[in-house]
């Protein structure tokens, strides 16, 4: 009985440290390991983003005319790829973003892309096309293709990374909006390249149920999955918690912390009107203006509909190759530059503080102290930019 009790015990043990005045306790609970912060620490992170990018591409005559950039990821020199989803082109950025190669275009064909929505860095100048429209990945090695996985079979796989063994690691979720239950679930789900074998391991929270007479909420609470570290990390926007699992499913770890969500205001409604029009627009180029003006108002009034409610913690998670964790800040606005503010959280669990982000910046990669995003600039034209990080000791 007595090795037993000690066993259990030290299963168990907690130890009680400080983070910015906030204690936290850390402890290992049937293999999990718990850090648990008592509160929000309020810090900043130890590094920053300069006023000036490392380089930006975009805006010069003979720069790549981005139109909508939507993944992208850094090769270790500082070179990049990006993929334009509305071009329907794959182009990559030299290290110091003055040149520009477009590799891969419109097509059906071997090394052509449709929508590529993926993009993973496996080396300098290899990387991972996820075509989303051809439902097949590509695999480019200095520009020539050097292999293509159809993943036709694994449909509703979205791919989000790529484990330790190879296999690609995301969700695999039937989207609907008519469920009964609180939550709708979602699975992660891992996937081997060649045996073409889908599965999931683990279920979570998805998407919660709308409120009573709305068919859709704006600012709901929603499960999202990351790949970060070649693990799954799992965090759901109404709870101050965020939760690694292994390529298995199995969870390592979890950081909780205490914070209350803010209500939804009008104040916070102003001025994304034009935006939301502006988006149905795009979305109908066919529409009439009164349609427009329709659809426009009915995105209003459902926001409205709402008025009052806890908006999300955070949005979607962003993993990078130190294996930190960054929790962009949730805006309710219609916005495709990105956070105002990211929280930074390490692989073991420590919080690192609150990293302010440039503005009308959106992150698409963090490597080391490169990070790759798109920036808007005064007439609204994308640039690709890279920021190199710099200590703020």
């Amino acid at each position: 009985m007595l090795p037993a009790l000690a066993a259990a015990l030290s299963a168990c043990q907690s130890d009680i440290r400080e983070t910015a005045g906030i204690p936290v306790q850390v402890e290992d609970s049937a293999g999990v390991r718990i850090v648990e912060y008592m509160g929000t620490p309020v810090t900043e992170a130890p590094f920053r983003f300069p006023p000036e990018p490392r380089y930006r591409h975009g805006t010069n005559p003979g720069d790549y005319a981005f139109q909508a950039v939507q993944p992208g990821s850094l090769f270790p020199d500082g070179s990049a790829v990006v993929s334009d989803v509305l071009n329907r082109e794959l182009i990559v950025l030299s290290p110091d973003g003055a040149s520009h190669e477009v590799i891969a275009g419109p097509g059906e064909g071997p090394g052509d892309v449709s929508y590529v929505g993926a993009t993973f860095a496996l080396g300098q100048d290899r990387f991972m096309a996820v075509d989303f429209q051809l439902d097949r990945l590509t695999i480019f090695d200095g520009g020539s293709v050097e292999r293509t996985v159809d993943i036709r079979h694994a449909d509703p796989l979205s791919v989000l990374g790529i484990g330790e063994s190879g296999q690609l690691l995301g969700t695999a979720n039937l989207m609907t909006p008519d469920f009964e239950e609180e939550w709708l679930p979602g699975h992660m789900a891992r996937f081997d390249m060649e045996t073409g074998t889908l599965d999931t391991v683990a279920s979570y929270d998805l998407l919660a149920q709308a409120p009573p007479g709305i068919r859709w909420n704006p600012i709901g609470a929603a499960g999202w999955v990351a790949v970060v570290a070649r693990q799954f990390v799992y965090a759901r926007t109404d709870r101050p918690q965020v939760a690694w699992h292994r390529p298995d499913g199995t969870v390592t770890q979890i950081v909780r912390w205490q914070a209350e969500a803010a209500p939804l205001t009008e104040e916070l409604l102003e001025g994304i009107e034009a935006g939301l029009r502006a988006r149905n627009q795009l979305a109908n180029p066919g529409a009439s203006d009164a349609a427009i003006d329709r659809m426009t108002s009915d995105n209003m009034a459902t926001r409205r509909a709402v008025l009052g409610d806890p908006m999300p913690l955070f949005a979607t998670p962003i993993g990078d190759s130190e294996g930190r964790v960054w929790l962009p800040a949730y805006q309710p606005a219609v916005r495709t530059e990105g956070a105002p503010q990211y929280t930074v959280i390490s692989g073991d669990g420590e919080w690192l503080g609150t990293v302010e982000a440039p503005p009308r910046f959106r992150i698409l990669d963090v490597v080391g102290g490169l990070v790759l995003g798109v920036q808007l600039d005064a007439m609204d034209v994308e640039n690709v930019v890279v920021y190199e990080l710099v200590g703020t000791g």
